[in-house]
């Protein structure tokens, strides 16, 4: 058994790691999809940045951060992800990061088409859309076949592509915000390299969950988060942009302050969250030394797994996220079958057994109750959620 398999099982090893978080007492957490913890010492050193950043203001800002500490960050997070510094670019989170790829894709001409699917983050549906609007373009919206299968995931796109020629360019969701589905992002890639349409992928979920080798992907414009699953401060994310496609996405409005070579230009000019992301390093440093995500994966999938095994065939309870290890991670969603109101069972897990989750609605599989443990849960908490379940199906 790999060593960080057998680690995922060590709950002595998992206590140590979550003393270095500070809990509020109440309801068990499991909704860790929404943003993660930082750690203690994380939340020293931030609230460290915060005060220089107040005392020595913009001496230190304009002639320490911008011209030096700004450029060391942003080489640790190219080499955090495999890359060159000179494709990757801060904002504020993925979704910021993913509109202006998509507003400033420059290869649109009126009559062409682009592509969506049922299990897309809204505000990328609502950016492509805006594309309809101000580009002329049509979009294609396909909904995928439940249960999913990576077979069927892939002939879903295949059938896309050929069904719509006028195809240029897609969304495509690493991880998926509704069902924690792994989209088999490798081979659709291909497949749509074959066909001529550009992916903007969606890694809001992914980045510090799961494995994955950006390159070997064939992944050209990408949106991420740093808040959810590496542990930084809210309001960090960032996107990539391969450095032979950069002249494909057009400076955001304009963008003046960086030349048109500068991946910077892409993004929004303004006062970012300095303090936040002058805690990076240490951020990185923590992530690195757990053992990234070759480490968080496998102990999120077996918390994961506890629940699932125990109840993927009970009566009552339809887990909507396949077993396949290509298509999982730790988020997965559930159905009550024998209740229309998946909120309402939510709100009986909260009063009832003190487990926090949320449902979320848009997929074409129908409503589910997400189930996300983080680095901090315990396996007696997995216990809890399948005792409460058995009691609600």
């Amino acid at each position: 058994m790999p060593d960080n398999t057998r680690r995922a099982r060590d709950e002595a090893f998992w206590q140590t790691f979550a003393d270095r978080y500070d809990v509020q007492p109440g309801p068990v957490n499991l909704e860790n999809g929404y943003f993660g913890r930082m750690s203690r010492t994380v939340i020293e050193e931030y609230q460290r940045n915060i005060e220089l950043i107040n005392t020595s203001n913009s001496i230190y800002v304009r002639q320490r951060f911008e011209q030096h500490d700004n450029l060391e960050i942003r080489a640790q997070l190219a080499e955090l992800i495999g890359v060159r510094a000179q494709s990757v670019a801060l904002t504020r989170n993925a979704t910021e990061g993913l509109q202006s790829l998509i507003r400033n894709y420059n290869r649109l001409q009126p009559g062409d088409q682009v592509l969506i699917c049922d299990l897309e983050y809204d505000t990328v549906k609502g950016a492509m859309r805006w594309l309809a609007q101000q580009r002329g373009v049509e979009v294609i919206e396909i909904t995928h076949h439940h249960p999913a299968s990576f077979d069927s995931l892939l002939e879903s796109y295949r059938e896309a592509f050929t069904r719509h020629p006028k195809l240029k360019l897609m969304a495509l969701t690493h991880v998926t915000h509704r069902t924690g589905l792994v989209m088999p992002v490798q081979a659709i890639a291909a497949l749509a390299k074959e066909h001529g349409v550009d992916i903007i992928l969606d890694g809001a979920h992914a980045l510090g969950q799961i494995e994955f080798d950006l390159q070997a992907l064939g992944i050209a414009f990408a949106g991420y988060n740093l808040h959810k699953w590496i542990g930084a401060p809210l309001t960090l994310g960032f996107i990539y942009i391969a450095p032979q496609r950069l002249a494909d996405i057009d400076p955001d409005m304009g963008e003046m302050h960086y030349p048109v070579t500068d991946i910077r230009a892409r993004t929004s000019y303004s006062t970012p969250n300095i303090p936040a992301l002058m805690t990076l390093p240490l951020v990185f440093e923590e992530h690195d030394a757990l053992g990234g995500a070759a480490a968080k994966s496998p102990r999120l999938n077996y918390l994961r797994n506890l629940w699932v095994s125990r109840v993927r065939h009970l009566p009552g309870i339809e887990v909507l996220t396949p077993d396949d290890p290509q298509l999982y991670c730790g988020i997965t969603a559930l159905r009550f079958t024998r209740h229309a109101d998946q909120q309402a069972m939510a709100e009986r897990l909260l009063s009832e057994f003190n487990l926090f989750t949320v449902v979320r609605t848009g997929a074409a599989c129908g409503p589910c109750i997400r189930i996300t443990p983080g680095l901090t849960t315990t396996a007696g908490e997995m216990e809890q959620l399948v005792h409460a379940l058995n009691q609600l199906r």
